[in-house]
C-alpha cells in the first residue's frame, strides 16, 4: 500500500500500487477538501523537488557517510536518509525550509530545524558523529537523556536518538569508520 498527500489540505490517501504499472498516471480526489490531483507511479517528484530546493546533488555525485533511519511511527512511514560530511541539519520537511536533511512527518513536536548531526574526521582519520540540539522546543534525547543546550554528544553506529515524538537510528558506513 502506498500513501499520497493532498497538495491542498495534506490529507493522506492510501491506494494499492500493485494494481498499476510504472509510469502510469493516476488522478485522485481528496475526500476531505475535494481537490483533484494527479501522480505518476514509480516517479517521485517530491524527492527531486527537495533536492532542487536544498541544492543537493544526486546520490551518485555525492559521497555518503552513513544514514539515519527515521523509524516508522503514527506520524509517517520509515524513511532512510543519507548523511554527508559536515553539518546535517535534521528537521521536519516543509517547502522552502533550507535544511539539508529533512524528513517527512506531521509530528507537531519536531521542529523545522530540530538538531544537527556533524560528521568529521578525528586525528586518526576515523569518522566522528556529533549530535547537538538546535534550541528546539521539545529537545533532542540520546538514550532517553536530553542533550542540554549548547552541548554536543558523540554518537556511534546504532545509536537511537529521539527528536520530539520521533525516533531515529544512526547507521554509519563501517568501511569508512
Amino acid at each position: 500500500m502506498k500513501r499520497v498527500r493532498c497538495p491542498k489540505c495534506d490529507n493522506y490517501i492510501t491506494f494499492d500500487e500493485t494494481k498499476y504499472t510504472a509510469g502510469q498516471s493516476l488522478v485522485f480526489q481528496c475526500p476531505e477538501c475535494g481537490k483533484q490531483f494527479g501522480i505518476r507511479i514509480g516517479v517521485s517528484k517530491l524527492r527531486d523537488t527537495q533536492k532542487v530546493e536544498n541544492n543537493v546533488e544526486s546520490p551518485d555525485e555525492e559521497a555518503h557517510y552513513g544514514f539515519i533511519t527515521v523509524i516508522e511511527n503514527v506520524f509517517h512511514y520509515k524513511q532512510v536518509i543519507p548523511l554527508r560530511m559536515g553539518d546535517n541539519v535534521i528537521g521536519r520537511y516543509q517547502k522552502g525550509n533550507p535544511i539539508n536533511t529533512p524528513f517527512e512527518t506531521v509530528d507537531p513536536s519536531v521542529d523545522l530545524n530540530h538538531c544537527t548531526l556533524n560528521i568529521s574526521r578525528d586525528k586518526k582519520g576515523r569518522l566522528r558523529y556529533t549530535l547537538r540540539d538546535n534550541n528546539s522546543n521539545t529537545g533532542t534525547f540520546v538514550d532517553n537523556v536530553e542533550i542540554p543546550p549548547r552541548e554536543r554528544r558523540i554518537i556511534e553506529d546504532g545509536t537511537l536518538f529521539t527528536i520530539g515524538a520521533t525516533s531515529i537510528i544512526l547507521k554509519t558506513n563501517e568501511n569508512e569508520a
